[in-house]
């Protein structure tokens, strides 16, 4: 770029799972390392990032949508670019630029440090430019990041997946599982808490088979454990485990480790025996019940949440009466649902019986009243109890009468607090601890209507307020996006 030019301006918009937020940190890290800014809100930038998911069938439609609507504006801001990756430019390649032909970059999961390179030689030869890796040459922890939150980080132990579900293509496009070495991943936590993080997940696509590549199947249990020496960090959570890994010393690593919060998101996708054979996944509806069983007779007060998927092909109400039973005995405290949605290149996809989408719909509207339901009644058992929770970003919940904050539990339940009146103690800040007694329970979320009862103040909210009030585009690593659905898995 022009050393002389003002600096190009991006925006990395990101959709998907954790995954693909992760890699949008970095993204918007290695772009800030070649000297582009973020674009200030509301304004165009000068380079617009999708980094894409491929796991749902709209995801297409909706790339492609987006892209439509930026065509007329690029056409009128001479120089402004727009680049394409992750899953779904992994799996389309060349078909992107014949479909939208004003894209100028287009890479795929593998390659995200190249970006900036890319930009800069479609910019000088004037024609796109199309990069798609077969496999991982560098982990991605090594790229900067720009990470959005001061207090809490995302850690990747692992990349890609060994597993062959027929409804994901996950795999495809991401590679085989290759795990990062424990020194590594406790070096970075242990910079992270340096910085002032004082949260972090752990993060894989299927995060508890860590160490199969070499050869520790007690690795992650052991990593738990080491995470818990780790001075200063206060609380730390994975996301997702198969259920097929999961392995007694997870538990038991779990519960005695005091820095590991007692959440638990496990994917079930079906609890019926012969759709989980025909999804392929390594795990029957009685290996799943007894894993929750043993998780709840190690810590009773475990939140367990779930992605399960509605409609695979064959599935019959028989079927689907089986997942509902396992939901009413698994009392999940949320679950993220999905109807089943074809995906080119899956072996589902090919599957006779493919179930009309009349019948999924309705099928999808009952199973999500009674994963509402059962989460609003164990919401409501929590009514009186006290728990500390750790401030979120943002201002939270807004109405006529009332203005509220928002922070996690232990176990990652969310709630809505009314802090102190104006002019009465220190503010409280994003990183620093509130208890509070919970005095309402909505399906998604809870309530503490009452005073504060006692505020924290922490690492985290200090270096919270240090880049609030001078913020940096200085690197570090990703920030967990409550609510982001994983990848089915």
């Amino acid at each position: 770029m022009n050393p002389h030019a003002p600096p190009r301006t991006y925006q990395v918009r990101t959709y998907g799972c954790q995954m693909n937020v992760h890699d949008s940190e970095r993204l918007s890290g290695v772009l800030e390392e070649a000297g582009y800014v973020a674009a200030p809100a509301g304004e165009q930038a000068d380079v617009v990032v999708f980094n894409t998911c491929a796991v749902r069938e709209n995801a297409d439609n909706r790339l492609y949508g987006n892209l439509g609507h930026l065509a007329p504006v690029k056409a009128k801001r001479p120089g402004m670019q727009i680049a394409v990756g992750g899953c779904l430019a992994q799996k389309d390649r060349d078909q992107v630029t014949r479909k939208a032909p004003w894209v100028d970059v287009v890479f795929g999961t593998h390659n995200i440090g190249s970006l900036p390179v890319l930009l800069e030689r479609a910019r000088v030869q004037e024609e796109a430019q199309v990069e798609i890796l077969e496999s991982l040459e560098v982990f991605p922890s090594t790229l900067p990041t720009r990470r959005e939150s001061a207090y809490a980080a995302w850690v990747s132990v692992s990349v890609g997946c060994n597993n062959t579900c027929t409804f994901c293509i996950v795999p495809s496009l991401r590679g085989k599982e290759k795990d990062r070495r424990p020194g590594e991943i406790l070096a970075e936590i242990e910079a992270l808490v340096a910085e002032g993080v004082t949260e972090i997940t752990l993060l894989g696509q299927n995060v508890n088979s860590y160490g199969v590549e070499f050869g520790d199947r007690q690795a992650f249990s052991k990593l738990l454990r080491s995470c818990g020496d780790v001075e200063g960090l206060e609380r730390v959570r994975f996301t997702s485990p198969h259920p097929a890994e999961f392995t007694d010393d997870v538990i038991e690593a779990m519960a005695e480790t005091p820095n590991v919060m007692h959440q638990l998101h496990m994917p079930l996708q079906s609890g019926s025996d012969a759709v989980l054979k025909a999804m392929r996944r390594s795990y029957r509806r009685a290996k799943y019940l007894g894993i929750i069983d043993r998780v709840r007779a190690a810590m009773p007060d475990a939140a367990i949440t779930t992605d399960i998927i509605v409609g695979f092909p064959g599935e019959t109400e028989e079927d689907f009466q089986a997942t509902l039973d396992v939901v009413r005995e698994a009392r999940f405290s949320g679950a993220f649902t999905f109807q089943y949605s074809k995906r080119p290149g899956t072996p589902a996809a090919t599957l006779a019986d493919q179930v009309p989408h009349e019948v999924v719909q309705e099928r999808y509207e009952r199973l999500v009243a009674l994963v509402d339901d059962i989460a609003w009644e164990e919401n409501k058992r929590l009514i009186g109890t006290q728990v500390e929770l750790m401030v979120a970003e943002g201002e939270g919940r807004k109405d006529s009468a009332t203005h509220r904050l928002s922070g996690r539990g232990p176990d990652n339940r969310l709630v809505h607090f009314t802090p102190a009146e104006d002019g009465v103690g220190d503010p409280v800040r994003p990183g620093d601890m509130v208890t509070v007694e919970v005095t309402y329970a909505a399906p998604h979320h809870l309530v503490a209507d009452g005073p504060v009862l006692a505020i924290r103040r922490t690492r985290a909210g200090d270096a919270w307020a240090a880049r609030t009030v001078a913020p940096t585009t200085s690197v570090g690593l990703g920030m967990p996006t409550v609510g982001v659905p994983a990848a089915p898995r």
